[in-house]
């Protein structure tokens, strides 16, 4: 069963709660998702480490039953 973006959504921001999070259906099938994630988690990390941070947040089901998601992260700069 596919993953829903709303729960892509969430489980982002569980783990990241001041992130701004758009996800976008690539291919209609609920399997191929992008996303832009911007929080200030991410100021000062590599891009490999934010990415990390997102595929941490979650839980393992990148690969499974999220089959790819194209991820863009943007350090939140301070107001």
């Amino acid at each position: 069963m596919p993953m829903k973006a709303d729960d892509i959504a969430r489980m982002i921001k569980e783990a990241l709660p001041d992130a701004e999070v758009d996800i976008r259906d690539l291919a209609g099938d609920g399997d191929h998702y992008a996303a832009t994630v911007t929080s200030s988690a991410f100021k000062g990390l590599p891009k490999v480490k934010q990415h990390q941070l997102v595929y941490a947040a979650l839980k393992g089901n990148m690969g499974g039953v999220l089959h790819a998601l194209a991820l863009t992260t943007v350090a939140k700069q301070a107001d």
